[in-house]
């Protein structure tokens, strides 16, 4: 495959997993209508877990619970079951396609973290943090539909979420990312098999099999945008992860007859922008240094 068509293939594959992500929230938030969202998220990860001990402990055996750095791989889980917890919950109040704008602010906000970490940040990096916020503002802008408090648990998530990219680039050098990825899926399981006990309502046997699909949807999603990045570059791939984002507005008007205002849609295009700018930014950083 020459690498033309290896761009194309990486291309269309975080489309998938945008479309995936993007049903697999629109039907967490239809779930949470009917159930607890702690049941909901439960069941999420406890098909998540199933699923991948049921892909890759036949062929990695004990490897795919070893880790080396435990404690930040325990911190990891957490980060990711909060985002879950905070991000679906949030639906129940927000438009699909507004509260997905929202948590993808991660990227600008992993660019703040790592300068308190002590890295460097060019002006252009911090101006694309600054327009990002700005497309926050405006989407819940004073006086909107949607500047109310339930606007924080997809900001949560977002901050939850960045904690959780952090970590990932920490252990991507010392653990497999199967490994990673199965253990976030276990911690999450433990903690909602605690939480849910408190919130127990049995599902039909319909809904089971619907919250069940949520795992092999978000494992699915990850996956396909995982071997993305095997056939194209992240800068190449950058402007079409925003992609989840227009998804998130088809399947919220689809499921839900929701469509975005016009400021909304402004908000969520300063958003991409702002991401964009940053992803060409530390693209070109990347080829400077190589």
């Amino acid at each position: 495959m020459d690498n033309r068509h290896q761009s194309l293939y990486g291309v269309l594959l975080i489309l998938l997993s945008g479309i995936l992500l993007a049903s697999h929230d629109g039907l967490s938030k239809y779930l949470t209508q009917l159930y607890p969202v702690f049941l909901v998220v439960w069941a999420r990860y406890l098909a998540q877990v199933v699923l991948m001990l049921g892909m890759f402990a036949p062929r990695m055996g004990r490897r795919v619970f070893h880790t080396l750095r435990p404690w930040p791989q325990l911190l990891r889980g957490l980060s990711l079951v909060s985002v879950s917890i905070m991000f679906i919950s949030g639906l129940r109040y927000i438009p699909l396609a507004e509260a997905t704008a929202v948590i993808f602010l991660t990227p600008l906000m992993v660019t703040v973290a790592s300068a308190l970490l002590g890295e460097r940040v060019s002006h252009s990096q911090w101006l694309a943090v600054g327009v990002g916020l700005l497309g926050v503002m405006i989407i819940v802008r004073p006086g909107g539909a949607l500047f109310t408090p339930a606007v924080l648990l997809p900001f949560g998530a977002a901050i939850s979420f960045t904690v959780y990219q952090l970590l990932t680039r920490r252990l991507s050098g010392t653990d497999h990312p199967v490994t990673s990825n199965f253990l976030s899926s276990l911690v999450g399981f433990l903690v909602m098999s605690v939480l849910v006990t408190f919130n127990w309502r049995t599902p039909s046997v319909h809904d089971a099999v619907l919250m069940a699909s949520l795992g092999l949807m978000a494992m699915s999603g990850h996956l396909v945008l995982t071997q993305a990045f095997r056939y194209a570059s992240a800068a190449s791939l950058a402007p079409f992860t925003y992609g989840q984002i227009v998804f998130a507005g088809i399947v919220g008007f689809i499921a839900f007859g929701h469509i975005p205002d016009a400021e909304a849609i402004a908000g969520m295009t300063v958003i991409i922008a702002s991401g964009l700018c940053m992803a060409y930014v530390q693209s070109r950083q990347a080829s400077r240094s190589a």
